[in-house]
């Protein structure tokens, strides 16, 4: 454990890995500017870091997931019972946790190896809220627009002057592979994984020569379109080396996460937030291996926008309800829970017709996708429902 640095914010890192441990020590010190941190504490123990937050402040804690005894995520509980508003940022090398991560409310997550610049982002995102943070911001005089690389719905970037452009790839295995880097940014792909994924039936000499080629047209697309990352290749594998540039769904991932509680005066700001999902993690372009990360976006989509439809349920704003969870239905045209919900709330409002039209409608998506019926909890209630509308009227339905 030590103390270091000169001005800013007060870190603490926890990672019962000490190389790894070593490693984000240094990264940590070598930040300088408004990211710089005025004290710096690490430990290997999870126990030590319960004891630092005690006597310490604390602002933000970098915590490794995997430690033996206590994980990442029971540390941050017991941290955030100490010093509540501490911003959190889980460090690991499995992709899979960010979904727990950001259930936590965590500021941030960083995949093993850190880099330096995606360090450095998750720095000014949150020097750039922190109100801990002495350093004035500076002003600028000139504002230069910064580019956004884009992968909700497509595959295609914002210009500097906020026009939506698509890059005019030669070959598709071309796009696919500059999505395939995307999504494992800052990460070495062994060029061997490649090569089996995109041309799994050349042979080594063919593949190599198209992934070859393969890497010369996204070098020469990201040139043209003057984007601030780079394709290095090391070990064997290529990365894709971030800078200064936008990303869509990762800034759209990042607003939810960071909204405030939602109620009355925050309202118009969530929905903006459910309104600029413009579509699914590379929707169009339909690739298997995305499927997951495709499936984890969508689902922090629909908890937002159910979360939004119960607050206005909440506040018996039936007609607002009903239409976010016809949006429900629409991105999620197999799953009962939308149309459930929907049911519930035109029984609610003696509107039959529609309660007769949704129930038909599900068990018609279910029969012809799964050949199955709808949940027996949702036939239930609707035989119930179908026999206390025919006793209210006086007559079968």
């Amino acid at each position: 454990m030590g103390a270091i640095l000169t001005m800013g914010l007060h870190a603490i890192i926890v990672d019962d890995e000490r190389l790894a441990l070593k490693k984000m020590e240094k990264l940590l010190t070598e930040q300088t500017g408004r990211n710089k941190i005025e004290r710096l504490m690490a430990c290997y123990n999870p126990y030590d870091a319960i004891e630092i937050a005690q006597r310490e402040q604390l602002h933000v804690a970098f915590l490794d997931i995997e430690m033996p005894e206590i994980n990442g995520f029971e540390l941050a509980e017991r941290l955030l019972q100490i010093h509540p508003k501490l911003h959190i940022i889980f460090v690991t090398a499995y992709q899979e946790y960010a979904v727990k991560a950001f259930e936590l409310n965590a500021l941030d997550y960083l995949l093993k190896p850190v880099h330096h610049n995606r360090l450095a982002l998750t720095l000014q995102r949150l020097t750039s809220m922190n109100p801990h943070n002495g350093t004035a911001p500076a002003i600028s005089h000139e504002r230069t627009p910064q580019l956004t690389l884009c992968c909700l719905q497509s595959l295609h970037y914002i210009d500097a002057n906020g026009a939506a452009q698509r890059f005019p790839w030669k070959t598709l295995k071309a796009q696919e592979l500059f999505a395939y880097l995307l999504y494992y940014r800052e990460k070495t792909v062994n060029k061997q994984v490649l090569m089996d994924l995109l041309w799994p039936n050349y042979d080594t000499e063919r593949a190599t020569t198209q992934l070859h080629t393969a890497i010369y047209q996204i070098r020469k697309m990201i040139k043209t379109a003057e984007l601030d990352i780079e394709v290095k290749y090391k070990d064997e594998g290529y990365r894709l080396a971030w800078g200064a540039l936008r990303l869509d769904v990762e800034e759209w991932e990042n607003s939810v996460r960071e909204a405030p509680l939602l109620q009355t005066d925050t309202l118009a700001q969530h929905l903006a937030i459910l309104n600029a999902y413009t579509g699914d993690f590379l929707e169009e372009h339909r690739y298997g291996w995305a499927e997951y990360e495709w499936e984890r976006i969508r689902t922090i989509w629909l908890n937002h926008a159910e979360a939004i439809a119960q607050y206005y349920l909440s506040d018996e704003m039936y007609s607002e309800a009903t239409l976010i969870y016809r949006q429900i239905i629409d991105k999620f045209p197999h799953m009962e829970h939308g149309y459930f919900a929907l049911m519930n709330i035109y029984a609610s409002l003696n509107h039959s017709a529609e309660v007769r039209k949704l129930y038909n409608l599900l068990t018609s998506k279910l029969e012809e996708e799964y050949d199955t019926a709808p949940s027996k909890e949702i036939t239930d209630w609707y035989h119930q429902w179908m026999m206390e509308s025919a006793q209210a009227n006086g007559s079968a339905i």
